[in-house]
C-alpha cells in the first residue's frame, strides 16, 4: 500500500509541476495587460482614442467620399 501511495505522489508531483506555468505572474489583476491601469485618466484617454477612432472611421470615409470631386 505504501508503494502505491508513494508512486501516486510522484505522479502527482510531476503533473503539478508540468501544469504550473513558470515566469508568468499569476493572481495579480491586470498584470498581463499591455497597458497600465493605475492611472485612471490615462486609461480613460486610451479607451476614448481606441474606441472613438474605430467608431469614427466609417463616418470619415463617407465624408471623404461625399466631398471628393
Amino acid at each position: 500500500m505504501s508503494a502505491l501511495r508513494n508512486g501516486a505522489m510522484q505522479v502527482r508531483n510531476i503533473m503539478t509541476s508540468a501544469i504550473r506555468p513558470s515566469g508568468i505572474p499569476g493572481g495579480i489583476p491586470a498584470s498581463s495587460l499591455p497597458f497600465s491601469v493605475t492611472n485612471r485618466y490615462k486609461l480613460t484617454a486610451y479607451f476614448i482614442l481606441f474606441f472613438g477612432s474605430g467608431l469614427a472611421v466609417p463616418f470619415w470615409l463617407v465624408r471623404h467620399q461625399l466631398l471628393k470631386k
